[in-house]
């Protein structure tokens, strides 16, 4: 029986296209991009290619808006510093209480070690952002606002472009993670005041460890990676030229799937959500149910342990996740959920499905097979199980 693959988020196949493009710039194409030679501008010439794929997913301006690095987590601490150091009389950060480590660890650090005032916006029940405490906390003194486009645990989508208009009035840069956003919802960054955004090669069937920080024109940026003028002394560095390939490959492949993510993808995560949520008591689905990415579900089941559900699902060939892949390990409830006001014995038991357009109808099949038995068989094990009440109105969704 084939496995069943429902961890996208937290990273995805890469396409067999993407590997195709790649292949030649680790053999005969393998000219330093920067070099004056004709190995050089052969390869120089694919790199600007892909800069101009990504540049038309995401909507940019100009292609030379993109800068290429390491992958999401390099992209979220080069805005931020940059944003810091190019504007040293600001000494504040704004930012929310779902966003990814990558960025609340950051923002930890340099209250700590800095000094640095980091504003952390709350969410609602639905992980909805605070828009009056957001308001609230913009002032002249703020370098940057960090919110992501959407959460890689939840799905929901955060209302950027008017976050960043808000940020504009008073003076303050925008970025915004959209690692979980970018090829599975429309980007369209000329039409709004978003200042940076980050993305990650690995979350749309590119390669792991490439990525890009969009920047728009005109902004300040200080480069975080100092020793040489590539991408126009943004980030300094040999450029991984067969990651860029693939990444902007990938970028042309998101742009002709987005259809498809918009539609069958969810499609089947919805087939899922509806299966479950009718088989399985005591059972709600997490985050906003109306207005999130099309490929996530989080689904929290009361009185059981997350853990013991992915280590049955792995046993019967089904990979999930319970939240952030990076912060896997930890016995405590994800901090999306706590920042949720989850329910404690719920955000233990919660379960993340994200799908791909790698999969099938008999995938949802799999795991609405599956997923029941093994609920109730941990239920059975729970002293909090025998006679537990119904899951709180205030989460669970409705379906027509």
């Amino acid at each position: 029986m084939n496995p069943v693959y429902l961890d996208n988020n937290a990273t995805t196949r890469v396409d067999a296209e993407v590997v195709a493009a790649m292949l030649p710039f680790f053999t005969e194409q393998f000219g330093n991009p920067s070099s004056m030679h004709a190995f050089g501008a052969d390869v120089g010439g694919a790199v600007k290619a892909a800069r101009k794929s990504l540049q038309s997913l995401i909507g940019a301006e100009f292609d030379h808006e993109i800068v290429f690095t390491s992958g999401g987590t390099e992209s979220d601490n080069a805005s931020i510093l940059s944003a810091l150091e190019a504007n040293p009389d600001r000494d504040e950060i704004i930012t929310s209480s779902v966003e990814h480590p990558a960025i609340l660890s950051l923002c930890a650090h340099l209250e700590k070690t800095r000094g640095i005032k980091v504003h952390i916006i709350p969410v609602d029940a639905k992980g909805r952002l605070d828009r009056d405490a957001y308001s609230a906390a913009l002032s002249p003194k703020v370098a940057i606002a960090s919110i992501m486009w959407a959460n890689n645990e939840t799905g929901t989508i955060f209302p950027v472009a008017e976050l960043a208009e808000e940020a504009k009035a008073v003076g303050a840069l925008f970025h915004t993670d959209a690692v979980q956003a970018v090829g599975k919802v429309p980007v369209d960054l000329k039409s709004t005041a978003i200042d940076m955004l980050s993305l990650s090669g690995h979350k749309l069937h590119g390669p792991k460890g490439i990525g890009a920080l969009y920047v728009k024109r005109g902004v300040r940026f200080r480069s975080q990676i100092k020793g040489g003028q590539q991408e126009r002394g943004r980030r300094g560095g040999t450029e991984n030229t067969p990651g860029i390939v693939g990444l902007g490959k990938a970028a042309e492949l998101a742009a002709l799937h987005m259809e498809e993510e918009q539609t069958r993808v969810k499609a089947l995560r919805d087939r899922l959500e509806k299966g479950l949520l009718q088989r399985i008591p005591n059972t709600f689905i997490t985050g906003d149910v109306d207005n999130r990415l099309p490929n996530t579900c989080n689904i929290a089941c009361e009185y059981i342990e997350g853990e013991a559900i992915l280590l049955l699902l792995n046993r019967a060939g089904i990979a999930a996740s319970s939240g952030s892949a990076c912060t896997s390990g930890s016995l405590e409830p994800s901090h999306v959920l706590r920042a949720m006001n989850i329910p404690y014995t719920a955000a233990h038991g919660a379960t993340r499905f994200s799908f791909s357009r790698d999969n099938v109808d008999e995938d949802v099949d799999r795991v609405l097979d599956a997923m029941p038995p093994i609920i109730e068989q941990l239920r059975q094990l729970s002293p909090f199980w025998q006679g537990a009440g119904e899951a709180p109105a205030e989460f669970k969704p409705v379906y027509a």
